[in-house]
């Protein structure tokens, strides 16, 4: 029998090489901009074209390299970082795989420009699939400048694997973030398609925090700063305000590098119990310094994943950092002791709403307390048979459902009955319908939506004072994503600058004071869900329509009552809501007989 084993051919290794490394364009920015900072660069610039699948550039200032270094740069297993096995345990570099620079090459076409300190001329080296075409001196700044062309060009099925361009900038950008907050004494910029995404300068964590999230997380942070024998615990967390249902704020660092560990994310989401709901997750940036040889960075090809010498006790220190910032900065429940010890409430959405009984960190006002001392007045003072009463607030319209539903019907009137402020009861000649309020309504509202955006009738409603919406660049890159189906539905808006937008209107059925929250919440969910791009009039209209419905343990009078049954019944399909909920259900004279 011949012989079958046979060494692969150096290319090939390399291609395999690139298959664990490199899984898309944001792994050659992870790369590139990680050996800029081991070569010392005070300023480091990104370029990408097409979400780095035509073109990705990394320019630095550091110390650059000589010719020979940046031949062997392109090398398997080349590294400046590592000469024995011993120093895989002292590791507080970045990149030192030895495969980057040669995975990249194998799979681009690709050009190094790189000129260290002391040289008279750079050298210019030129390498498509690994195979050098060209090498030369030429003129060029201190540093280097490594530019990667044609992502994946000679691998089509690899190619054919990426996701669509805005999906693909969102992992770009969310990489540049993870490096950019590591090193905030490093000057950063980020270019998109000519269009300068990040500008940022050398500064402290906090004024870098603000830069890249926007300016509304400079007062929700909460500095934490803990040293032991065993580490040091520094950074930032955010208040309960911060918190999203979504994942993706969070960032934890261990000697400067990001890394992924579920288990030390749930010691930090720990430390928040009955601050935030089960489905919420905090903001936070952290970083966690302790010795080399405690740790082993080198169980992963991209190395984001670390084994702690003692994982428990780690554990333990974050989440006694976390609960100690959250108490010194009182970000805790506080409860007003002079109140009343009645306490009636109800969670909705991780978030305590009050009844008028309720007086927790907020005290009713004086309009208010006069309100219901007349109306406990006038209930006791009336006959049984006699209670017309009359509320300036919603409460009112609450108690009068109630008592109404315990005297008996004297009319043929077949009215709607709310139970639980969540359901609707109606008659109908076979039983009656029992109608869920808020799935009814999102679907009243979706299908308003999706016919304003098809037909283009744009039912808009002009704000008096408009409002401007301050974002990060992140964030301004989606909403430009999304603008036109948002204008579609009957929003006015336009950009105001570099980083603001502008709502001169809103959709007639949108309250103005939810214009901003409805904003917020289409830019989170697109950039959750961007590459359906197929979908994304209904996507948007899903979650205008679900921002904005009559929500469960909501109050409603007999008129919205009848309106809200007669509009669902109008509706293309009043079955179901766009999630796919039942609407309602019907219950059969004859089953209800059966109880019984």
């Amino acid at each position: 029998m011949a012989d079958i084993i046979q060494l692969l051919p150096e290319s090939i290794a390399n291609q395999i090489a690139a298959g664990e490394v490199i899984q898309r364009p944001a792994s050659v920015v992870k790369e590139l901009l990680e050996n800029s900072i081991d070569a010392q660069g005070t300023l480091i610039q990104l370029v990408i074209k097409d979400s780095g699948k035509t073109m990705i550039k990394v320019i630095d200032d550091g110390i650059g390299m000589s010719e020979t270094d940046a031949r062997m740069s392109l090398e398997r297993h080349a590294t400046s970082k590592i000469r024995s096995a011993e120093d895989l345990f002292a590791i507080r570099t970045m990149g030192f795989r030895g495969e980057a620079m040669a995975s990249i090459a194998s799979i681009s076409q690709l050009e190094i420009i790189t000129k260290e300190q002391g040289s008279d001329l750079a050298v210019k080296i030129d390498v498509a699939g690994s195979k050098l075409k060209s090498q030369e001196y030429c003129q060029a700044p201190q540093g280097t400048s490594i530019t990667v062309k044609n992502l994946f060009y000679n691998i089509p099925a690899r190619r054919k694997f990426l996701k669509s361009d805005p999906v693909e900038l969102k992992h770009i950008l969310e990489e540049f973030k993870r490096v950019a907050l590591a090193n905030p004494g490093i000057k950063f910029s980020l270019t998109h398609n000519g269009n300068e995404v990040y500008h940022l300068v050398e500064n402290n964590l906090r004024k870098r925090i603000v830069k890249i999230f926007g300016k509304k997380h400079n007062e929700e942070l909460v500095p934490i700063e803990t040293e032991t024998d065993v580490l040091k615990i520094g950074g930032f967390i955010g208040k309960p305000s911060l918190a999203k249902k979504i994942r993706g704020d969070q960032y934890l660092f261990v000697n400067q590098r990001y890394i992924k560990s579920h288990y030390l994310n749930h010691a930090i989401k720990t430390a928040f119990d009955e601050l935030i709901s089960k489905e919420h997750t905090p903001f936070y940036v952290l970083y966690l310094d302790i010795d080399p040889s405690r740790i082993d960075i080198n169980v992963h090809p991209t190395k984001t994943e670390i084994k702690f010498e003692d994982e428990r006790l780690i554990y333990q220190y974050l989440k006694v950092s976390v609960q100690h910032g959250l108490g010194k900065y009182n970000v805790t429940p506080s409860i007003d002791f002079e109140a009343e010890n009645t306490f009636i409430g109800s969670r909705n959405d991780g978030r305590i709403t009050s009844s008028p009984q309720q007086y927790v960190s907020n005290k009713p006002s004086a309009t208010e307390r006069k309100a219901w001392t007349e109306f406990y007045e006038e209930l006791g003072s009336q006959n049984r048979d006699d209670r017309v009463l009359t509320l300036p607030s919603e409460a009112s319209q609450q108690v009068e459902i109630a008592l109404d539903k315990l005297q008996p019907v004297t009319t043929q009137e077949k009215r709607a009955y709310q139970i639980h402020n969540t359901y609707v009861i109606n008659q109908i000649k076979s039983g009656y319908l029992i109608i869920h309020q808020q799935y009814a309504h999102e679907r009243i509202l979706f299908e308003r939506l999706m016919n304003s955006m098809q037909s283009k009738e744009k039912a808009t409603q002009q704000l008096l004072f408009p409002i401007t919406l301050e974002l990060n660049p992140d964030e301004c890159i989606i909403l430009s994503k999304i603008l036109q189906p948002i204008r579609d539905m009957g929003f006015q808006i336009e950009p105001f600058g570099q980083q603001s937008f502008i709502i001169q209107g809103v959709p007639v059925i949108l309250h103005e004071d939810m214009s901003h929250k409805v904003m917020l919440h289409l830019i989170r969910q697109a950039a959750d869900n961007m590459d359906l791009n197929a979908g994304l009039e209904e996507s948007i209209a899903k979650a205008v329509a679900k921002q904005t419905c009559i929500k469960a343990n909501q109050s409603m009078t007999q008129e919205e009552m009848t309106k809200l049954i007669d509009d669902l019944f109008a509706c293309e399909i009043p079955y179901l809501s766009p999630s796919g909920k039942k609407c309602f259900i019907d219950v059969d004279l004859s089953k209800l007989e059966s109880l019984f």
